[in-house]
Order: C-alpha cells, then sequence, then structure tokens
C-alpha cells in the first residue's frame, strides 16, 4: 500500500464535527485555533445552502469558534463556482435563500424566471407550491436543473425535515429530469474547495460525520479521511458501506495533535 503524504491542508464538515445541535463539540475550538496557528490552509465546509459564509462565520463565532470568512466553503458557494466555470454571467430561477442567491449575484448571474439557463433548487426554510410549479414549468421548457446538495432530510429540534434531495425528487417525478447535485458527496465540492486554498488532495483530509457524504466525497477525491462519531454515522454503521474511511476517531478533540 503506497504511504501517503504528510497532511498540508485540512477540510471539516461543520455540523457533527465541529458543533451538534447548536453546541461546539468538545475539542473543537482546540482544533481551530491549532490550525489557525499553524498557518496551515482549511475549510469549513456544510452541504446547507442556506446561510453565507458571512452568516455562517457570525454563528460560529456566537458559540466560541473563530471561523475567518474566507476559511467557510458552502454548496452555495460551490455551485456558483462551478457555474462560473460552465456558463458564465448566466440566468436562473432560483429557489433557495440569501446563501445562494448572494453567491450567485457574486457570480454575475441574473436572477429571473424569464427563460433562464438554469433552475437553481437549493434549502430553503419554507418550499412555496407556487415556486415548485414554475420551476417545473421552465425545466419542462428548456430549463437545465441544478440543485446544491443531495440530503433529503435536514435536522430541527421536532425531527427530521424534508430538504434539497427530496424536493429535487418532486420536481424530477413531475419533469422526468435529473438535476445534477453539486454538494457533498460529489467530489467537485471538494476540488472546487481545495482550489479556493491552493491545496492539494495528496496532501489534504477530510474530517466528517458522514459515511456518504463527506468520507465518500473525501475519498473521491483523493484526500485523507477521519470519521468522528460526533454526529450522524454510529461505529455499527460503518460495515455497512463497501468503502472505509482512513481512520475512524471518537471525535475532532482526537485529531488535534495531527495538526
Amino acid at each position: 500500500m503506497t504511504e501517503r503524504k504528510p497532511i498540508e491542508s485540512w477540510l471539516t464538515d461543520m455540523d457533527g464535527v465541529l458543533m451538534h445541535e447548536g453546541v461546539p463539540v468538545p475539542g473543537a475550538d482546540a482544533f481551530i485555533k491549532k490550525l489557525r496557528a499553524s498557518g496551515r490552509p482549511f475549510l469549513v465546509l456544510t452541504n446547507n445552502s442556506i446561510y453565507t459564509a458571512r452568516d455562517l462565520h457570525a454563528r460560529l463565532n456566537r458559540i466560541g469558534l473563530e471561523v475567518p470568512v474566507e476559511n467557510i466553503w458552502t454548496s452555495a458557494l460551490a455551485t456558483a463556482t462551478f457555474l462560473d466555470t460552465q456558463h458564465p454571467n448566466g440566468t436562473a430561477y432560483v429557489i433557495g435563500e440569501a446563501g445562494l442567491t448572494t453567491a450567485l449575484h457574486d457570480a454575475g448571474y441574473v436572477l429571473t424566471d424569464a427563460d433562464p439557463d438554469f433552475v437553481i433548487l437549493g434549502e430553503t426554510r419554507t418550499y412555496s407550491f407556487e415556486a415548485l410549479t414554475k420551476a417545473i414549468r421552465l425545466i419542462n421548457n428548456g430549463s437545465r436543473f441544478i440543485c446544491t446538495n443531495p440530503d433529503n432530510t435536514g435536522p430541527s429540534p421536532e425531527g427530521a425535515l424534508p430538504a434539497t434531495g427530496s424536493v429535487a425528487a418532486l420536481i424530477t417525478k413531475a419533469t422526468g429530469k435529473e438535476p445534477y447535485f453539486v454538494g457533498k458527496p460529489n467530489p467537485l465540492m471538494m476540488r472546487t474547495g481545495l482550489n479556493v486554498i491552493g491545496a492539494h488532495s495528496e496532501t489534504s483530509a477530510m474530517i466528517g460525520d458522514r459515511m456518504d457524504t463527506d468520507v465518500l466525497a473525501g475519498l473521491e477525491a483523493g484526500m485523507e479521511t477521519f470519521l468522528v462519531l460526533t454526529g450522524l454515522t454510529a461505529k455499527g454503521d460503518i460495515d455497512q458501506y463497501p468503502y472505509r474511511p482512513t481512520k475512524v476517531v471518537d471525535s475532532i478533540a482526537d485529531l488535534v495533535d495531527l495538526v
């Protein structure tokens, strides 16, 4: 087995790794502080497209985690970057929140419901039946279908909420058109993130709490992968998957000394 090169840059998921239900995971603050002191390139990633990087910076800061805006990478930013390379200065009909619309505006996109190049579906607190109907008709008329992430459900204090993947399935059922998902587990999100910080997959590591998104995306992007057991995947779940992380640890606290 080929020995991997030393880790020079880090990517880490946010929910389930650095925080859980709005509370920082023990060791998260020490990990972030060690990263910043080391000067190593790093990114905090999330498939959630609701918030801008500035919003997330403020939310993390409120719970004692100081992550600079430029070190936050969302599926909304990855989607805007992807579209900017594929179809610069295009037009889009968007179902989503400020995180997505801001990223698209910054990439030079015009948001419109008049014959747009793309229909882009992201996370939102309130999916409108009227907006979904509009999206279906635009896709049927030739607009291409993009989704920020494939997550089927999201967490809430009351239980699971339908998320982007579930709503995308509804649109697919009505149109017969499958979307292109940009967020994890698509390694594209990782590769665009690595480009942002000038890092290379051979010397990078991904930390996540989910086998089906974080570990899979890191693996397919060619990175070393660490699974923490403070989120959705339990130790007993790992053998259900045909692939494995490089290493399984109890929490982010176990990785501080590797930075």
